[in-house]
């Protein structure tokens, strides 16, 4: 309903009205004799305001009331909280490490400067059970105007060998081929493709680039601004491995992960995360088995985008005290681990001295140098690859129609059967590639310094 203040309201004498029939019908404007007008229902004139009086007491120097008190405590905790905050972001900044650096190398990729790559090439897996053949082939690793581009192709396509002789009656020697970087002759440089053993040559080929030899950092920083590949079953990875196995064979040694990813969709891979998750770890342990990696990993996210939409700056921080690794800014740490919490060793860290294997004891490789961080006590050089597939658990079974399983005898030949299904997933172009716009070396200390 709503209101006219216009609206005049009359009075009759009620007997009037009540007593001559039809009276209300002929009810004039002119015979109102009295009209009501709307009267405000606010305070008028002067009403008492005590606060104010208060207030005035208090500026007086006389006993503060409790509004006065409350104003009082209200200003003065505000007062203190900026300030104790202030203090503590002072004291935590007091106490992060800022080291001075020398830059080892800074690469825009104008080429692929041998001066600071080599390739590793080999066909074995490199102890994942990876499926790619890595060569130095400039199908496979070339620069741009863009930079860098790592790309996995089919061998049929880039190779005189035939669909057929993929599956049987063909031998992949790389070794008389001249090309074979890695020792492990037998399982690592040949294959011979028999349909009876289920032995197949390898069905795709990649590279990986890496510094081994020629630029190493012992504790320093590392930046890669890279944009991620898109493909099923794809696995970029930006790592560091040491210059020398001084504590045995992997992981006794150590191994650093910047940043790994899988190509497949995020959407269809979930469970573990696809090109929408990144991840950062250190590996370390006296054998394989009992890789420790998952007490010292990290997973970092993003929604509604991926890791191959746009370029990222991967970075490590290592010192003697801590490591950690960023995206974009070291405010974004995708891990940290420090060696400084209470002297805990790496063998006490990962409670190795529990661990019983074949119903033996581990033997403890590190803790004889005193240090707490060992193995990561070394020089460390710099890898840049895309492998393909696996069967080490990187691509967990059972998740998002994976083609193989890991403990067939036969997974790489079971990974290149559906092929239909997975190679239409990488696109074209650089964007089944890891593209590096930039990778940059700095060890720590003044140039010159010694490590």
């Amino acid at each position: 309903m709503s209101y006219n203040s216009s609206l005049l309201v009359t009075e009759t004498p009620r007997e009037e009205i009540s007593s001559t029939p039809g009276r209300e019908s002929s009810i004039s404007v002119a015979s109102i004799t009295r009209q009501r007008r709307f009267k405000s229902a606010r305070l008028i004139g002067e009403y008492e305001k005590p606060w104010i009086e208060d207030w005035k007491k208090g500026k007086k120097g006389k006993r503060l009331s409790g509004r006065a008190w409350d104003s009082v405590i209200f200003w003065t905790s505000i007062f203190l909280g900026f300030a104790i905050g202030a203090l503590m972001c002072y004291l935590s900044f007091t106490k992060v490490s800022n080291f001075e650096y020398c830059l080892v190398f800074e690469d825009n990729f104008e080429k692929i400067d041998p001066d600071i790559w080599g390739y590793e090439i080999q066909r074995g897996g490199f102890g994942s059970g990876s499926f790619e053949w890595t060569t130095s082939d400039p199908r496979n690793a070339y620069t741009d105007a863009e930079g860098l581009h790592i790309i996995p192709t089919l061998t049929v396509d880039d190779t005189d060998i035939t669909p057929a002789e993929i599956l049987d009656g063909y031998t992949l020697n790389l070794t008389t081929m001249g090309t074979c970087t890695s020792s492990d002759v037998h399982a690592s440089c040949s294959i011979y493709s028999n349909q009876t053993s289920g032995d197949i040559i390898n069905p795709v080929r990649s590279a990986r680039l890496t510094t081994k030899g020629k630029k190493t950092i012992k504790y320093g920083r590392v930046e890669v601004v890279a944009k991620m590949p898109r493909g099923d079953w794809l696995w970029p990875a930006i790592w560091m491995m040491p210059e020398d196995s001084v504590y045995g064979d992997w992981p006794a040694s150590g191994e650093i992960d910047l940043a790994e990813s899988r190509g497949n969709n995020g959407d269809d891979y979930a469970a573990v995360g696809g090109r929408d998750s990144l991840i950062s770890a250190m590996h370390w342990g006296p054998i394989a088995s009992v890789d420790a990696f998952w007490r010292t990993d990290g997973k970092h996210n993003v929604r509604r985008t991926d890791y191959s939409n746009q370029y990222n700056t991967f970075g490590l921080e290592w010192s003697e005290k801590y490591i950690f690794t960023y995206i974009n800014s070291r405010l974004l740490q995708v891990f940290f681990v420090s060696f400084a919490d209470g002297n805990k060793n790496m063998w006490d860290r990962g409670h190795f001295g529990q661990d019983i294997v074949n119903n033996s004891a581990l033997h403890d490789p590190w803790s004889q140098t005193g240090a707490p961080n060992t193995p990561f006590d070394q020089p460390f050089y710099l890898i840049l690859n895309v492998a393909v597939g696996g069967t080490n658990g990187f691509f967990p079974d059972q998740i998002a129609n994976k083609p193989w399983g890991d403990k067939s005898l036969s997974a790489q030949r079971e990974f290149w059967n559906a092929s239909g299904i997975w190679y239409p997933t990488w696109g074209n172009g650089t964007t089944r590639g890891l593209n590096v716009k930039s990778a940059k070396m700095w060890s720590q200390g003044a140039c010159g310094s010694p490590s």
